[in-house]
């Protein structure tokens, strides 16, 4: 794996193979990556941070990531449930840099968009 950025200044090894696809994936998000984005993100105690969207690091494309709260979010969609084993082994190595990984479905966000914000609020702010 090629290492992206400058060692040892905080930066995080990516895989530049990523760039395109996260660049793709940024201007085709998904209904739920959109709602979570514009209604909690650009909005309420979060605007304050700075968040960026399908964001390379190490060998992953993450949804969400926060470099001052050291934080990926990932919208977990009907896939995921079949790919358990592989989620597990993403949030291993994304932990390995000092992150926190938290998870929610897209199910949730689309339907329950307040309790997403809620249980993020507790958990982080």
């Amino acid at each position: 794996m090629t290492r992206g950025g400058r060692e040892g200044l905080g930066f995080l090894p990516y895989d530049p193979k990523l760039t395109a696809l996260a660049r793709a994936n940024r201007k085709n998000p998904t209904a739920a990556e959109q709602k979570i984005w514009y209604e909690i993100f650009r909005a309420h105690q979060f605007s304050a941070y700075k968040f960026l969207r399908q964001k390379p690091i190490d060998r992953f494309i993450v949804d969400f990531y926060c470099s001052s709260l050291r934080l990926v979010i990932e919208i977990d969609g009907d896939s995921h449930a079949e790919n358990f084993g592989y989620d597990i082994a993403r949030t291993e190595c994304l932990e390995k840099y000092g992150l926190r990984v938290i998870r929610y479905s897209n199910h949730d966000v689309m339907h329950n968009i307040s309790g997403v914000y809620d249980d993020l609020i507790m958990r982080v702010l």
